[in-house]
């Protein structure tokens, strides 16, 4: 099966069955470790982007943007 390489959200047909052979915990985890990645992410955008925001803003931007908006 050929994965649309232009559609990020569609997955490899190999990665679907490395998170079927994890247990419900394992899966768990890696989405953490994948938000924690992504927050850490926009962080340090922040910060590299925007040098003059405290750190209070910085986190409220990061919340925001990581909600759309909702917070």
């Amino acid at each position: 099966m050929e994965s649309d390489k232009r559609n990020i959200e569609v997955l490899d047909a190999k990665m679907v069955e490395v998170f079927k052979s994890k247990t419900p915990q394992q899966r768990l985890v890696i989405a953490f470790n994948m938000w924690n990645s992504a927050r850490n992410q926009v962080i340090n955008y922040l910060r590299g982007s925007y040098p003059g925001w405290d750190e209070k803003k910085i986190q409220q931007e990061a919340v925001r943007r990581l909600s759309h908006g909702a917070v």
